[in-house]
């Protein structure tokens, strides 16, 4: 059968790339599993707890498709140079980080007693504004020094004042700290390497499957040969345990992030598999919907049925990870076929327009 065209025309608009919202809407639904499911720490020999895979692996993944999705509005393999397109862009960027960062805080504001992620976001979109002209083999190289470095320097990150009492608390929040961005901008840069390398190319989807899993055996393989490690400020870099922002989760899920999006791409190129995992790409063409959705029904059901919205114990114990999952499919496939873009995706995206300078918008 002849391998289907990567890009899917529909919904979003032109250019969508079918697996990258297969690995979105995976990230999604395993950032709501993390959630909403008691999964014991995972070990290889006891299969009931594999499900632990959705820990740290999730957001990370996330975390890394912002960047492919920055790349690839910014130029894709060729990125924008100078110019009124280029301004464009940035000023958009900009602009989504703010209001991302304000859905964020407005999530926050619910009670639901999870990390919102859009936060720190919000800062990875602005941190990605200098790098948008850069090419991908200069951004794969500032990846693996970040990803190799910034997790020796996270511990004395992590001890600073700024994040001590209620003030620090409020502050860790507000800039999404549980999601640190001094470690994580190297999913970010991966990411708009990514998009940097032809991601619709089989031959760059096939490259990245292999060293992100050669990558994910590594971070994985170090941290466990040097988990016995007394020192503490040793175990603490090294570690792979899930929001660690340890060397060995970085490099480890990092790559685990990268092989899923390269595998979910490959897998796409085949029209049969594309239309079978056409509702998990529904969820992933409009993950704001999607996760802002999950957190605000959660916080009506636990007001609900619990009577507290911040009980998370209670919440895990309704079972409820089946019925979150089959209706954020059931209602995102609805809506892509039927209307097309997600609600809030077209409400953020008209926010840009009305936001951005009249100039900008006419220039471009």
């Amino acid at each position: 059968m002849a391998a289907a065209s990567a890009v899917d025309t529909t919904w979003n608009g032109a250019g969508r790339l079918r697996g990258v919202d297969l690995a979105r809407g995976l990230a999604v639904l395993g950032m709501l599993a993390a959630h909403l499911l008691d999964i014991p720490e995972g070990e290889w020999s006891r299969p009931e707890t594999w499900g632990d895979i959705v820990n740290g692996r999730s957001s990370i993944l996330f975390a890394t498709l912002a960047g492919v999705s920055i790349g690839l509005v910014s130029g894709g393999p060729e990125p924008l140079a100078t110019g009124p397109r280029l301004r464009r862009v940035r000023w958009a960027i900009g602009i989504r980080a703010a209001l991302l960062w304000l859905i964020g805080m407005l999530l926050i504001a619910t009670g639901v007693p999870v990390y919102v992620i859009l936060p720190a976001y919000a800062v990875l979109f602005l941190l990605a504004l200098p790098l948008l002209r850069w090419r991908a083999r200069r951004l794969w190289t500032l990846a693996a020094g970040l990803a190799f470095v910034m997790p020796w320097l996270q511990p004395a990150f992590a001890a600073l004042p700024v994040w001590d009492g209620d003030v620090g608390e409020e502050i860790s929040l507000a800039v999404g700290w549980h999601y640190p961005v001094t470690v994580w901008v190297a999913f970010l840069v991966a990411g708009l390497a990514l998009a940097r390398s032809d991601l619709t190319a089989a031959r760059t989807q096939l490259r990245t499957l292999g060293a992100g899993a050669v990558l994910a055996a590594v971070g994985y393989g170090v941290a466990a040969t040097t988990s016995d490690l007394g020192e503490p400020y040793l175990a603490a870099v090294l570690t792979a345990r899930p929001h660690s922002s340890g060397l060995g989760e970085v490099v480890g899920s990092g790559g685990f992030a990268l092989a899923v999006i390269a595998g979910c791409q490959l897998l796409c190129r085949s029209a049969a598999a594309s239309a079978v995992a056409l509702p998990l790409r529904a969820v992933g063409s409009m993950p704001l919907t999607a996760y802002a959705g999950q957190i605000v029904v959660w916080a009506l059901v636990a007001a609900v049925a619990l009577g507290d919205v911040s009980d998370l114990a209670g919440m895990i114990d309704l079972h409820l990870f089946g019925a979150f999952a089959l209706g954020t499919i059931v209602f995102c496939t609805a809506w892509a076929l039927l209307v097309g873009r997600g609600p809030l995706e077209s409400g953020v995206a008209a926010a840009v327009r009305w936001i951005m300078p009249l100039r900008v918008r006419l220039a471009a």
